[in-house]
């Protein structure tokens, strides 16, 4: 076989490799440029009170989450139980992102599944979401004291994140503010 054959044959064995390894990569683990980094900032209506706004600079100093959700999330009805359950272990505040969502089928879908937020607030038009990077929803943010993203959960938050990534990085980050 003449060199010249082999080339072909190598470059069709690195791809092979390459795609072998790309499929054994969970999606779901798709690195955020936005850890390590501030939040981006947003002064939002809140669903439940037009009237009042909510800043994440009102959430300096602990601990706390961004659940984005929207109620024609199919998605956000499957993780709702586990938002619900980890809100009620009350280690952890969640702050509710409704994401492009009319806030009467917002309000409609708290009343029916019941609302796990420190607060939610009406992100109708979806800039904050982008400035948070979110490409889909549901997405879950965990951001600590200083306003820092730790991490970002892309899709359905499940019990299995919340014991094995969530909630240890919650009390690792209070832990280290003590």
């Amino acid at each position: 076989m003449k060199p010249r054959h082999l080339i072909p044959l190598g470059l069709f064995l690195l791809l092979t490799i390459l795609l072998g390894v790309g499929l054994t990569l969970d999606p779901r683990e798709v690195p955020s440029p936005f850890i390590g980094k501030p939040a981006p900032t947003f002064d939002l209506p809140q669903l439940h009170d037009n009237a009042l706004n909510l800043t994440p600079e009102e959430m300096k100093g602990q601990v706390w989450l961004l659940n984005v959700w929207a109620s024609w999330c199919v998605s956000c009805r499957a993780e709702h139980k586990v938002i619900t359950s980890l809100a009620n272990t009350k280690e952890v505040n969640i702050v509710g992102l409704n994401y492009k969502d009319q806030r009467e089928d917002a309000l409609l879908w708290l009343k029916q599944f019941g609302n796990p937020y420190l607060a939610s607030v009406s992100d109708l038009k979806g800039r904050t979401g982008i400035d948070y990077g979110v490409y889909g929803v549901p997405e879950t943010f965990v951001i600590d004291q200083q306003g820092i993203i730790r991490y970002k959960q892309i899709g359905p938050v499940t019990r299995e994140a919340v014991a094995e990534k969530i909630l240890p990085l919650i009390r690792e980050l209070k832990a280290k503010a003590s």
